[in-house]
């Protein structure tokens, strides 16, 4: 697997891990994963305010289960990259477009991946 393969299923396992924890820890506590301490402690990061703005609340059950369920095709597109399958392409292009509203890490993992789906050779998979 090319260097450029491997840097693209990492993102897409770190991101898709971290919203699936998310969304179950959110579903099953009640809560999101905010930080302990400092000015933003108990927050939700700036995501929260996007989904608001969209009429989304950002501790309702469809919010957290989308967090799983985004989570989960995260975690579907890895494994269609790092086995280079047809579909996985297309659909690596549409979970990262999905995703542009998760400030801050997940928006900059989201165009990393597309980046390198657009100008790399990972386009030829699909």
């Amino acid at each position: 697997m090319a260097v450029l393969q491997w840097i693209a299923v990492a993102l897409c396992v770190v991101q898709g891990s971290y919203m699936l924890i998310d969304g179950i820890r959110a579903l099953t506590t009640g809560s999101y994963i905010t930080p302990s301490s400092g000015d933003h402690a108990g927050q939700l990061g700036p995501w929260a305010r996007i989904v608001e703005r969209a009429g989304i609340a950002p501790e309702s059950a469809a919010m957290k289960w989308t967090f799983v369920i985004l989570g989960l095709a995260w975690l579907t597109v890895a494994v269609g990259l790092g086995l280079a399958t047809t579909w996985s392409w297309i659909v690596a292009l549409v979970v990262a477009i999905a995703s542009l509203w998760y400030l801050i890490p997940g928006t900059v993992i989201s165009v990393i991946v597309l980046v390198l789906l657009v100008v790399t050779p990972l386009r030829s998979i699909g």
